[in-house]
């Protein structure tokens, strides 16, 4: 995949970067990047451009880490489905397998 190249200008800064995915993606990320600034000063309160891009990424962290948390719980929940229904189908078999063995 090509390199797509992004400004962003968020928070009195200027930054160029060139990235390895598609650009409606990362234009797609700024957006909710900027969302998420947007959030952090309306509920904080934060006038300071590093303050704010700080508690920001920490908040992104900490959505992204819940966001984890949850697959995991769920991967181990279908894991033990899996295993349950691996142990029925096991001894229906094994069931089975007597029943015409005993005829």
């Amino acid at each position: 995949m090509p390199k797509s190249d992004l400004r962003l200008d968020i928070l009195g800064t200027s930054i160029s970067i060139s990235a390895d995915e598609d650009a409606a993606y990362l234009e797609g990320l700024l957006g909710r990047f900027r969302a998420a600034i947007d959030n952090t000063q309306k509920s904080t309160g934060l006038k300071d451009p590093l303050k704010i891009a700080i508690l920001t990424g920490f908040l992104l962290c900490d959505e992204v880490q819940k966001i984890k948390q949850q697959a995991e719980v769920r991967g181990e929940h279908e894991d033990r489905e899996t295993e349950q229904l691996t142990l029925n189908l096991i001894a229906r078999l094994d069931e089975a397998l007597e029943n015409k063995s005993l005829r």
